[in-house]
């Protein structure tokens, strides 16, 4: 999947994350701040690498301001901004597809 423009998801409250994704130049390139950095820090970045990867994403600039979410809530902010950042709708989405 090619990223088209910027997109953002999420909110920055308590439990929650905001992904921002921009065009890449040719690889991955992410930033993640996390107020449970220590804690929980390389397990965040392999769920949002894996999330892209799934998505066949391999080229994006993206940032990742966790507030402390959980698994399901980092993969679902990172495929919305995706699929915001190609124009997709909720007509053309492929549930159950390669979200997952």
């Amino acid at each position: 999947m090619e990223i088209l423009r910027s997109a953002m998801a999420g909110t920055l409250e308590s439990s929650d994350a905001q992904v921002i994704v921009e065009p890449g130049n040719g690889r991955i390139e992410l930033s993640l701040q996390s107020s449970v950095m220590n804690q929980y820090g390389r397990q965040i970045k392999a769920t949002v690498l894996e999330t892209l990867e799934r998505l066949d994403v391999s080229s994006v600039r993206i940032t990742v301001v966790d507030k402390g979410a959980l698994d399901c809530t980092l993969k679902a902010r990172v495929e919305c901004a995706v699929y915001r950042s190609c124009g997709a709708s909720a007509a053309n989405i492929p549930w159950g597809g390669a979200v997952r």
